[in-house]
């Protein structure tokens, strides 16, 4: 499913996208993917388009949590987790040096 949505960030032009394998290192979920997007109505729309390829595709629903203007849009879909960021709030929060430890299987740029 973590393919399905970044397949779903790449087809909207989603920006810096990277998966991250956290299966062994957290209990809460195996995959985080994080992109960044450069408007609140780009980032509205990468986790609309998220949201409905994961539910075309594996028939789940995700749930979304924040807000465009917020600059951070998650959306958890169970196991694998999308943080949607506008770059200064990426910037800001770092996710990617938080979690470390786990394995990048996929970044792109």
């Amino acid at each position: 499913m973590a393919y399905t949505v970044v397949e779903a960030l790449e087809e909207k032009k989603g920006e810096d996208i990277l998966l991250l394998d956290l299966h062994e290192i957290a209990p809460f979920a195996d995959y985080f993917v994080l992109c960044s997007g450069t408007s609140d109505r780009m980032l509205d729309s990468l986790a609309n388009a998220a949201l409905e390829k994961v539910r075309e595709t594996h028939g789940l629903k995700g749930r979304v949590e924040g807000v465009a203007r917020s600059g951070w849009i998650l959306v958890d879909f169970g196991d694998v987790i999308l943080h949607i960021f506008a770059p200064e709030v990426r910037d800001y929060y770092r996710l990617e040096e938080l979690w470390a430890e786990g394995k990048v299987l996929l970044h792109l740029q």
